[in-house]
């Protein structure tokens, strides 16, 4: 496609400029520009296409970016992008150095708000408005556009409760698409279903009853009724809602077809969006994988076991339990908090409760962990997928805290695999009946073996291993980076100078053998895939300290900083804790 339009269009100061018979042209160069990039790219597919009208309608009739536009979740916003300054850049979205994949503050005037989770913008866009009020910018205009499902999320109700009561110039948009990453789930779900088809009375609509201008539900994609209709809810003063139908996907008819599939699909033919297949008989399982077919499989021997995951069956593989034992498998929606404290509820009951949630996710629930959870000492299994570094999706959802957030918990034990067997193993432990809650970190992508569905073995708690000897240097890693140290080892000719110890188990520490290790050694290097501040690396140190061992101690992981987007290899190299630069520190010693 030419893109005769979009090429001309540098900023909304252009789009503005349109006739807007024009727009629905240049609605469908947008979206086949989104196509075109993303098919050889990959990232978040579905919800953009979904928004492509909404995008064009709402910056050509508000002054952004002096009016402020917030999108919740941000995955939407690659219509928005394009059109704010980045089309040129747009095919690095996601790689190391690009642009984000979300609205991300330092990177434009027009991205608001960052928004790499969900449900955050009517709090956030609420608090602009009323500091535009006590600025006396009484005309600037405050839009929060929340969908995929982000709406059913506690915050989001917050935000909604608080601004009912006041004076605010908030617009928020209701993207009603009726799925998130996968189907919508809840009473809230079955409630917008019903005011779309028509099925519920207009004197019973909620959101009215918290006392905002409610309006629709209009057709999100017809840009001139849009347009109209935006344009009538400017002149208003105070909360209004607007509640619009969209189609994630829209566009392109695979996705239309198959949302869930085309959320974010990987690389694709742009022409006919068949998703490019990539074999991977031969390849180890991914830990997802590898988790939710252990689950199910445990789930089915023992029927006190309950699976429960905040909106993710699909993305944390729980939906094997969800489609084989519905009645004992959750999904609660985006609602972590929520997932958390029912997890606690049922496990006063004696039920073997796993909530799996993605490790920067968990961090949204910290509250409930401590006193919901751990303070009553309830011994749920919380299973945190994409620990570490997740790769493209960058700083917002890296899972490099949950260690030194985790450990500092009392009653809480931390776990964290070396591959995929260790995981299974500890699966198959803890519902055999732990006393306190405890933690399993494992990482996004796929485990070291293919051969991996081997018969459960009982794990020894607060065991630690020694996986190599040698005379010199002691090496401590937790976790799958311990394969790095593994090959960063194996590279070395002077290899034998070397010990390598595996610590599953962050929390308790296998104290017995640490005081081995550090009578026998003088120097000791750990190595994690979390942050060096308060981590694994902070509690070998803490050990050192409490018992009188004075040795050299190197601590190796993620900075003190937020890590970017890009490749975890890219980004492994950045925090030299892969095998080549492993390599190069370990021979300093």
């Amino acid at each position: 496609m030419a893109y005769s339009i979009l090429k001309e269009i540098n900023s909304p100061k252009d789009l503005r400029k349109l006739d807007q018979k024009q727009l629905p042209e240049l609605a469908a160069e947008l979206r086949e520009f989104i196509i075109d990039v993303i098919s050889s790219r990959e990232g978040h597919l579905g919800a953009s296409l979904g928004v492509v009208e909404l995008t064009l309608a709402i910056h050509y009739v508000f002054n952004t970016p002096h009016d402020k536009l917030i999108w919740d979740v941000g995955h939407q916003a690659y219509g928005h992008k394009i059109i704010t300054g980045r089309r040129d850049t747009f095919n690095t979205i996601r790689e190391f150095g690009g642009i984000s994949g979300f609205p991300k503050r330092s990177e434009s005037d027009y991205d608001a708000f960052g928004t790499g989770h969900s449900s955050t913008s009517i709090s956030a866009a609420l608090g602009m408005a009323i500091a535009a009020k006590l600025n006396g910018d009484e005309n600037r205009q405050h839009i929060a556009v929340i969908g995929d499902a982000s709406i059913a999320a506690g915050m989001a109700f917050e935000g909604l409760n608080h601004a009912g009561v006041t004076d605010a110039n908030l617009l928020v948009i209701l993207n009603d698409n009726a799925i998130g990453i996968d189907p919508s789930v809840g009473a809230l779900k079955e409630y917008l279903t019903a005011v779309k088809e028509g099925k519920n009375p207009r004197q019973n609509n909620m959101i009215k009853s918290l006392n905002f201008d409610y309006s629709g539900p209009i057709d999100g994609h017809d840009i001139p009724a849009l347009i109209k209709e935006l344009d009538r809810l400017k002149k208003i003063k105070g909360p209004r809602f607007l509640h619009i139908i969209t189609t994630k996907g829209k566009g392109m008819q695979l996705a239309e077809a198959d949302q869930v599939k085309y959320h974010a699909p990987g690389k694709f033919n742009k022409e006919t969006g068949e998703i490019i297949a990539v074999s991977d008989a031969h390849l180890p399982p991914k830990f997802q994988d590898v988790f939710g077919k252990t689950l199910l499989d445990l789930a089915i021997k023992n029927p006190k076991i309950i699976g429960i995951t905040p909106a993710m069956p699909t993305g944390s593989s729980m939906k094997y339990m969800i489609e084989a034992l519905p009645e004992r498998a959750f999904d609660v929606g985006i609602a972590e908090q929520h997932a958390v404290t029912l997890a606690a509820g049922m496990a006063t009951d004696g039920f073997v409760v796993f909530c799996n949630i993605y490790s920067t996710f968990l961090q949204r629930a910290y509250d409930q962990l401590i006193h919901d959870v751990a303070l009553q000492n309830l011994p749920v299994l919380f299973c945190l997928d994409r620990a570490g570094l997740v790769g493209q999706d960058g700083a917002t959802h890296h899972g490099v805290f949950d260690i030194a957030y985790l450990r500092c918990i009392p009653n809480m034990m931390v776990y964290a695999p070396r591959d995929e067997n260790q995981l299974r193993n500890m699966m198959f432990t803890a519902q055999l009946g732990l006393e306190q809650p405890i933690a399993i970190r494992y990482p996004r992508g796929r485990g070291i073996s293919v051969d991996w569905e081997k018969t459960y073995e009982k794990v020894t708690i607060g065991k630690a291993e020694m996986l190599r000897e040698g005379s010199e240097i002691a090496i401590l890693s937790c976790g799958f980076i311990g394969n790095e140290v593994i090959k960063a080892l194996d590279g070395m000719s002077d290899a034998s100078r070397y010990s390598h110890y595996d610590f599953p188990f962050i929390k308790p520490l296998d104290e017995s053998l640490l005081k081995q290790i550090f009578t026998k050694y003088k120097t000791l290097i750990t190595v994690e895939e979390g942050t060096v501040k308060g981590g694994f690396g902070s509690s070998i140190a803490e050990f050192a300290v409490s018992n009188g061992f004075f040795k050299t101690i190197r601590i190796l992981g993620i900075p003190d900083d937020f890590m970017p987007q890009g490749t975890p290899l890219e980004l492994l190299k950045i925090c030299k804790i892969d095998a080549e630069n492993l390599r190069l520190i370990f021979g300093e010693y």
